[in-house]
């Protein structure tokens, strides 16, 4: 069984966010703004539903799925767009495949020793972040 991804985490590293945000076709003002955020992550299990909710200062994401089971998925103030996607575990890694407009998109999240990493990738850009553990959770 993999380790348990659930808490809330603050991020510490941000490797090629900006190269990620151009393969979406993510505008430079927006870009500009994004890249200054502190993003905080907080992962829920309740059951076999996942919760993953993303925020910041500027937006706020949530993302609600089962793994094994394709749901459609609306990236509503990130690049706003439908994607197909599918959640399934490889190995220690949550990883999700995103169908739709644009190619070889998707994301990856595991952990290493006590920290959370998240790998987004889309149209062969790779964002590599990390994130440690609030130690109020």
């Amino acid at each position: 069984m993999p380790a348990s991804l659930c808490g809330t985490w603050e991020i510490i590293s941000n490797v090629n966010f900006e190269g990620y945000m151009v393969a979406l076709g993510i505008g430079p003002n927006l870009q500009k703004i994004a890249l200054k955020l502190k993003l905080k992550k907080v992962i829920e299990q309740k059951g076999d539903q996942y919760i993953i909710k993303t925020a910041s200062t500027f937006r706020n994401y949530i993302i609600t799925f089962r793994v094994g089971q394709h749901f459609e998925e609306f990236t509503k103030g990130l690049d706003n767009r439908r994607v197909k996607s599918l959640v399934t575990w490889e190995g220690n890694k949550l990883v999700c495949e995103q169908s739709g407009e644009k190619k070889n998109r998707g994301w990856a999240h595991w952990m290493e020793d006590d920290k959370l990493h998240l790998e987004l990738y889309c149209d062969g850009e790779v964002c590599h972040q990390i994130f440690k553990k609030n130690m109020k959770d």
